[in-house]
């Protein structure tokens, strides 16, 4: 029986451990996850959601103070038309994100930053242009278009001079999805570097509709994605993501053509991950009737999160002038209109619930969005329960190590620390 590490994921000559780590924001999938990943040979993501505010955290920069001291005058005013980004400031921020980690990455593997075309700050198109280029700018060895069709992603970096340097790649969840980009972007003479194919069973945002995910199945949707590539001639890896629980999941798909995985759920719960840890626990508890799939985000696309996620129901006010990132084009939000609606109808009342969309930029930040996998219920078998009914967290290489030399659907759990 194969394990993970049996097989390598080639790009052109270079070859690699076929395990990614996904791109979870805001600063979920942290630098130090990502260099865990190319320290060991694989490949790490970072995100660049909210970038400001990570570079705030890490920098000790003050871009979200100064935006909001910039905007105060509209706080109360729900047009937020006039709230738009510097864009010198969203490069530099960037930038200074994407640099420090790659000066500090060590080993063979490489490190990709998860770029979403649903952060529509205001201005999509020139926001995503300078977010795109700063991500080259700064050495990035290559960039994963996710959360969109990004039709029009490719154009943007064309006369960047790393455009056909950087690995370049798209996430789709259909043969169709992958259609219409190879066919917007023939004429650039660029074919996607890798294809990431989400099924349904993936964390946070889906790109399924909210009631038929159920119809679909990763292995059918990679089977088409493969004989499609195959039957077209194109030399593109296919990398199989959602529900890759173990290594074992991952020969599957590997046996049957896949150039990689990539995964995710797993690391949430790892000493190197974001996410508070008391966040973490609530994660290693969670049974598979407290995962949802809902309609709250404002970007119209489902997300699968825990039900006690504090974001689910949570009426605060629009945070637009620090945060504003999934503003559309004409500063709108539905969100604003939710918060709107509720505030209508209820003048009076103290604390307004909305319960059909969440203000996600703010939670997210805060960590009140507890967007996960399917198999999140799982993750308290993949480790050891202490004396105090807490679970012990994990490090990203014992994760990662098990995935690449896991077989017979094992899982290996840690040394126990106390």
């Amino acid at each position: 029986m194969k394990c993970v590490d049996d097989f390598r994921l080639r790009f052109g000559t270079e070859e690699y451990v076929p395990i990614m780590i996904g791109g979870m924001g805001v600063d979920i999938s942290t630098s130090e996850l990502a260099l865990e990943a190319a320290r060991l040979g694989g490949i790490g993501h970072i995100s660049d959601a909210m970038v400001h505010d990570v570079a705030d955290r890490k920098f000790d920069t003050s871009f979200i103070k100064d935006k909001t001291r910039q905007y105060k005058y509209n706080i109360n005013n729900m047009d937020k038309a006039v709230v738009q980004f510097d864009l010198d400031k969203l490069a530099e921020a960037t930038r200074l994100h994407v640099a420090s980690t790659m000066q500090a990455k060590q080993g063979k593997g490489l490190i990709f930053v998860n770029c979403m075309e649903k952060l529509s700050m205001n201005a999509p198109k020139e926001t995503l242009r300078v977010r795109l280029a700063a991500a080259l700018d700064a050495g990035i060895d290559g960039i994963t278009l996710s959360a969109g069709l990004h039709l029009g992603s490719f154009a943007l970096m064309a006369d960047h001079p790393r455009f056909r340097e950087a690995k370049l790649g798209i996430i789709v969840s259909s043969v169709r999805a992958l259609q219409l980009f190879l066919r917007k972007n023939a004429k650039l003479n660029r074919l996607p570097d890798y294809v990431i194919v989400e099924g349904p069973l993936a964390g946070g945002h889906l790109g399924f509709g909210l009631d038929d995910w159920q119809e679909y199945d990763l292995h059918t949707i990679m089977d088409e994605v493969i004989a499609y590539v195959r039957e077209e001639g194109l030399n593109i890896p296919v990398i199989a993501a959602g529900g890759v629980f173990t290594g074992s999941d991952a020969v599957s798909f590997l046996e049957k053509g896949a150039a990689g995985v990539q995964v995710a759920t797993r690391f949430t719960v790892t000493k190197e991950c974001g996410l508070p840890d008391d966040v973490k626990q609530e994660y290693f508890k969670a049974s598979e009737q407290d995962i949802e799939v809902n309609g709250v985000s404002p970007t119209g696309y489902p997300m699968r999160m825990l039900k006690n996620t504090p974001a689910i129901g949570s009426g605060i006010r629009p945070g637009c002038e620090s945060y504003g990132y999934l503003l559309d084009a004409s500063g709108q939000c539905s969100y604003i209109n939710a918060y709107n609606r509720e505030i209508t109808l209820h003048p009076d009342a103290k604390d307004i619930k909305v319960m059909d969309k969440t203000c996600l930029c703010t939670h997210m930040r805060n960590f009140n969005c507890w967007t996960c996998g399917h198999y999140t219920y799982r993750l308290k078998d993949t480790t050891h329960k202490k004396a105090d009914g807490s679970y012990q967290l994990l490090t990203a290489e014992h994760v990662f190590k098990d995935y690449q030399f896991s077989k017979n659907n094992e899982i290996a759990l840690p040394a126990r620390e106390d």
